[in-house]
């Protein structure tokens, strides 16, 4: 007899999980329960929306509960479980109209993913303050965008890579952007100093006032929002998006499932919490970060696609094991790329790490390809370890596409290839695509032989 499998959340863990699940054996009991209306909307296409650099919502989704269900699994929506006996292996769930029921399980994956942190600043309950996650939060937007002339001003509070995404869409819509952050950068987790102020001051270029070191401590309004006030100033808005952060959906967890610091779901390497019999992944969960050799917490769809899969090979009967995860993300605003997997130097040494950085600035191709259209500047750091010169991290900059190198750093990340043998590794060269002695090569070659 099969086990019956109940999937809590469908988005990109518990899409991943139920069709990796259902390949492996078709003939799987699948059970799916998700409180919204709507299932594995890509979020990080929220801001090209809004910027108009799509036209429709419409490719954002890769899954719905016709195509789960296509496959075998029972895909039950608009309904939110509210609790757990683990101890009798039984939800209780409610659904859009109030009633309530119970099922059971064998086996329990939860995918319940993080949600906004929306802190209790005076008047954040205004309208016209808004979060940007799901789908509803995306429809709203791009309503208001097209269809209210009064929407002049917009602030974001938030300097991240969604805030960073915002601003740089409203501001192709032809609105007055304020970008604010109560770091002294932006992008401030993901670059260093000198990295994240190149894109800053794109951004400034581009019409975006940025406000940096300051806090929201209320805001002011009647019929809507109209003010922001901060530690160090007020501004004037019609809009807010808040996007400061998330936290994960973990209170399903109770008293019986151990938590990481953040609250998350801590999981082994085979996506099992503390009780073996229940599985979490996605944003809920933690992850292993190669870059730090720790159990750490990084919300990234890519992650979650991984930890939904990892999860499946268990729960089918394989024996399998997470790689881990480097946290490799990028962005382009307003035609700048930037991308990067790892630590900064400045991470790393939160973590406890001493590491050191090699920084290397070439053309892409040779310098007799002059058309600077495609012959762009490419700026690159490669953090390592002072102690053993292993690779933890690389953040790249340039006009150019050169995003596919951060696929080889997140690897040598994963495979602790050191500085030494990156500085001889067999990169082809060709002119219509690189230099002979590329900034790769040269900067892995400058680090190796620094004295200090």
């Amino acid at each position: 007899m099969s086990e019956k499998i109940i999937v809590v959340g469908a988005n990109h863990a518990g899409t991943a999980c139920i069709k990796q699940i259902l390949s492996l054996n078709p003939e799987a009991e699948v059970v799916v329960y998700d409180k919204n209306s709507n299932i594995s909307f890509l979020g990080c296409g929220m801001a090209i929306w809004i910027g108009n650099q799509i036209t429709t919502g419409d490719g954002l989704f890769y899954a719905s509960k016709e195509t789960l269900e296509a496959r075998g699994a029972k895909v039950i929506m608009e309904t939110e479980i509210t609790s757990v006996d683990y101890k009798n292996k039984t939800i209780t769930f409610r659904d859009k109209d109030g009633e309530e029921g119970t099922d059971c399980y064998d086996k329990l994956v939860l995918a319940t993913g993080s949600s906004p942190i929306w802190p209790p600043v005076p008047g954040i309950d205004l309208p016209n303050i808004q979060r940007a996650k799901i789908y509803q939060d995306a429809v709203k937007a791009i309503d208001q965008i097209r269809n209210d002339p009064s929407i002049r001003k917009v602030t974001v509070i938030g300097a991240g890579y969604i805030g960073a995404e915002l601003a740089e869409a409203y501001t192709l819509q032809g609105r007055e952007v304020t970008l604010i952050d109560a770091l002294d950068r932006i992008l401030g987790t993901h670059f260093d100093r000198d990295f994240s102020e190149i894109m800053a001051q794109r951004l400034r270029e581009k019409g975006i006032r940025i406000r940096l070191g300051e806090r929201a401590e209320r805001f002011e309004g009647s019929t809507r929002v109209e003010k922001v006030i901060t530690d160090k100033g007020e501004y004037e808005t019609d809009l807010v998006m808040f996007c400061i952060g998330f936290r994960p959906n973990s209170q399903l967890g109770g008293d019986h499932l151990k938590r990481f610091r953040n609250g998350a779901f801590e999981v082994n390497l085979r996506q099992q919490t503390s009780d073996p019999d229940v599985y979490a992944i996605g944003d809920c969960a933690t992850v292993f970060d190669n870059s730090i050799g720790q159990t750490s917490y990084i919300a990234l769809a890519t992650n979650a696609v991984r930890s939904g899969l990892v999860a499946a090979f268990n729960i089918c009967g394989l024996d399998s094991e997470s790689l881990g995860v480097q946290g490799s993300s990028a962005l382009s605003l307003f035609g700048l790329k930037m991308v990067c997997t790892g630590q900064t130097v400045e991470t790393a040494a939160q973590a406890g790490i001493e590491a050191l950085a090699t920084d290397f600035t070439d053309l892409q191709k040779p310098a007799f390809m002059t058309e600077a259209a495609v012959n762009p500047e490419v700026k690159i750091r490669i953090v390592y370890r002072r102690d053993n010169h292993v690779v933890i991290g690389a953040q790249l900059l340039s006009e150019y596409d050169m995003s596919a190198a951060i696929h080889m750093f997140s690897l040598a990340i994963q495979e602790q290839v050191t500085l030494e043998r990156l500085a001889l590794l067999d990169i082809f060269f060709m002119p219509h695509f690189n230099q002979p002695y590329n900034y790769i090569t040269m900067a892995a070659l400058q680090g190796v032989l620094r004295q200090d």
